[in-house]
């Protein structure tokens, strides 16, 4: 196998999924074969990817003496035996010196690999092009399951979907400018089952190689339910920010007795140092209305470092998160930072203490908080423990709150988010709002990479699995973009074809799928008639799509337009602008949505 013949062809990052093998089919001599023996994936190493700058010929990751920098990848955090966090699973980075076998180029053999999840992570490149094969995952009560695994090429593969991107290459002549890349990618797991071993793909024939440095078991929440996020809209320039402490507001959803954040360093190039964090109700302004609570991550540790393009979580915590409350999350910030990875929309005013103000995370009252920011850096989540999981809009700057009152809580997934609380008939499932401004379906409005003044987020494809599929407890999605793909020349067919794969790839992890009409903006200056006629062609598949693509729709564009001219937004509705609802439109969407769509069928 390992003499195939190497492709050049680049496949964009798709999540793929374990789907379960089932029904009866004829037996045949394979099926005699016993399964390879699973051997843990270190002793399987056979190819060398990491090279030290001095010795830059005693690696030959991709056959043509060219490897990865040891500096550059210590440099970004990822140094030999660390445990990088990837949407939400710990990856065992190889205890392995520059020059050593450090990977394996897949071929069939059989991993060791323990645990019970929702999903299974690797860490792997490509070279000689993206590299696609087929593999099977076996549990413990004698079944198993099948998956495709997709490894873009370390050199060309989109920045929008790497895990980490390194500055230079190794070569035999000397190092090569020009970024690297590794790729974190999750397929399904069938669901309650023990995973005991995972037999690695057989490359197709016309693919590059498959290379995996790590792959592990994710569990990303039994037993627990997100009562707040937010994604990553970007990485922009801040600050500079030295020994400071960051006090961000943000507002609860289902409450719980214990509690835990998410800190996320999502499109960085290099680690950040979390000094120590807390938590707290919020009192009045940046004050606490009693002392905060002291967070740990990594078993008790008080503080963390975040590599590049990593995320941590801190231990649970015993804190009981209201529901429906401000929080406030304070982040010390020890060294110096002059970019960050941000939420830019928050609607609402976060602090941030005086430079050089040091750790004042354990701070009852905001006098030392004197200075105030409208977006969240760092933060992406909060969890409680409990809870029946949690419904995730995926969406764009009206999910977002764009032009709804600051500090109000009066995006539509907020009204949601109270109507289950308010019930009992039903799960009262938390609400996780995934909306970024200017977002779309099909292009990356940020790249993905380096510094940018672009907060418009890589495109939903691209986020799913950060953004929904790794959520804690994910149940359902409510998919609620497009505008932006019309307005910017996407055309109808591409934008459909985008909430298609959604809805595929959200399935196959167990989802439900929830998809909304795209409301009307006539009156804003690039909405010509041509995106009037792509936004109703859009429209006409959602709603032809209950059922079949999708196992539910809303029709928000009914809910919002002025039935006098329907290509606009009713007026009591607008926010001035004729693209984004201003607080009682958005109000109007969330006592639109039927709970029970997104409760029932699947999930």
């Amino acid at each position: 196998m390992r003499g195939r013949r190497w492709g050049t062809a680049l496949t964009l990052l798709l999540t793929t999924t374990a789907l379960p093998t089932t029904g009866a089919r004829t037996a045949t001599a394979a099926d005699a074969q016993p399964p390879p023996p699973a051997m843990p994936l270190a002793r399987l190493f056979d190819n060398r990817a990491v090279s030290d700058n001095s010795r830059p010929g005693a690696a030959d990751f991709d056959g043509a003496g060219r490897s990865l920098s040891a500096q550059d990848l210590a440099a970004a955090g990822w140094s030999p035996g660390s445990t990088p966090t990837l949407d939400g699973t710990r990856l065992a980075l190889p205890r392995t010196a520059p020059g050593a076998p450090d990977n394996v180029v897949a071929d069939g053999q059989a991993v060791a690999v323990r645990g019970r999840g929702e999903a299974l992570t690797f860490l792997v490149a490509g070279t000689g092009g993206a590299a696609t094969g087929t593999g099977t995952v076996r549990y413990r009560d004698g079944s198993h399951s099948t998956y495709e695994l997709t490894a873009p090429d370390w050199r060309s593969g989109p920045m929008s979907t790497k895990a980490v991107a390194l500055p230079h290459i190794n070569a035999p002549d000397g190092q090569l400018s020009g970024a690297a890349r590794l790729y974190a990618v999750t397929v399904a797991l069938r669901p309650g089952r023990e995973v005991t071993s995972v037999v690695l793909p057989e490359p197709a024939t016309a693919s590059g190689a498959l290379h995996v440095f790590a792959v592990s078991v994710r569990d990303s929440g039994r037993g627990r339910t997100g009562s707040w996020a937010a994604s990553t809209a970007g990485y922009r320039a801040v600050g500079p920010w030295t020994d400071r402490t960051l006090r961000l507001v943000v507002h609860s959803g289902v409450g719980g007795p214990r509690a835990r954040i998410r800190i996320a360093n999502t499109f960085a190039a290099a680690p950040v140092e979390i000094g120590a964090a807390s938590i707290a109700v919020r009192g009045a302004g940046a004050a606490a209305d009693r002392a905060p609570v002291p967070l740990t991550f990594g078993k008790g540790h008080t503080g963390v470092r975040v590599p590049a393009g990593a995320e941590a979580f801190s231990d649970p915590v015993a804190f009981t998160v209201p529901p429906g409350a401000d929080l406030l999350v304070s982040i010390h910030l020890p060294g110096t930072v002059t970019a960050a990875p941000v939420h830019q929309e928050a609607a609402q005013l976060s602090y941030l203490s005086a430079e050089g103000s040091g750790n004042r995370t354990a701070d009852t009252g905001g006098a030392a908080y004197p200075e105030t920011m409208t977006y969240w850096p760092f933060l992406t989540g909060v969890d409680v423990a409990g809870g029946p999981g949690s419904v995730v809009a995926l969406g764009d700057s009206i999910t977002d709150g764009v032009k709804s009152t600051s500090g109000a809580n009066r995006r539509w997934p907020d009204v949601l988010s109270r109507r289950f609380r308010a019930q009992h008939a039903l799960p009262r499932y938390g609400v996780l709002n995934q909306g970024i401004s200017a977002n779309r379906i099909v292009t990356d409005r940020y790249p993905g990479d380096g510094v940018s003044t672009d907060t418009g987020g890589v495109s939903a494809q691209h986020r799913l699995e950060r953004d929904v599929l790794a959520q804690p407890s994910a149940r359902t999605v409510v998919i609620f973009e497009g505008i932006n793909d019309v307005r910017w020349g996407t055309s109808a067919d591409e934008v459909a074809a985008g909430l298609r794969a959604l809805a595929r790839r959200a399935h196959e992890r167990g989802l439900r799928v929830v998809a909304a009409t795209v409301a009307p903006c006539a009156g804003y200056p690039d909405c010509t008639p041509a995106v009037e006629a792509r936004r109703q062609a859009v429209n006409a598949f959602v709603r032809e799509g209950a059922g079949t693509v999708f196992d539910a729709t809303l029709d928000f564009d009914a809910v919002l337009r002025d039935p006098q001219h329907p290509a606009r937004l009713l007026p009591a509705y607008d926010s001035g602008d004729h693209l984004h609802p201003g607080d009682m439109g958005l109000t109007a969407l969330g006592e639109s949505v039927d709970l029970r769509a997104l409760v029932s069928g699947r999930g």
